[in-house]
């Protein structure tokens, strides 16, 4: 069966966020069951609406994918505030949470970087 592929999948950002939300869902595993709902949900949305948004706003204009990378940067300082919540309650160490922030300033820089690139790329700026 041939693979189908979309376009934002190949961005190294996208695959990134992935990789965080990995990261994410393992951590969030071992939060008290008592942060089902609190916490763990909260890190988990964060994580996931990082690659969400990068994956929505691409192939639209290069206006639209700014403003979504914007969102995306938006739910990276989300997660670094839940980090740091949990990291605070004790549900992680602070190896974990420093590991969190390296990865989250990767991105942070990442999208910035994607963004400072579509503002000066014309050709499509106004599609």
């Amino acid at each position: 069966m041939k693979e189908i592929k979309f376009n934002f999948e190949d961005l190294k950002v996208y695959q990134k966020a992935l990789d965080f939300i990995d990261t994410t869902y393992k951590s969030t595993n071992n939060f008290p069951k008592k942060e089902e709902y609190g916490l763990s949900s909260q890190f988990r949305r964060a994580s996931t609406s990082i690659a969400l948004n990068i994956a929505e706003g691409s192939g639209d204009t290069n206006l639209q994918f700014n403003r979504f990378l914007s969102i995306s940067n938006g739910s990276i300082k989300e997660c670094v505030v839940c980090s740091t919540i949990a990291k605070r309650l004790g549900y992680i160490n602070n190896e974990e949470d420093y590991n969190n922030r390296v990865v989250l300033e990767e991105l942070s820089k990442m999208t910035s970087s994607l963004q400072k690139y579509l503002k000066s790329n014309k050709s499509n700026s106004n599609n």
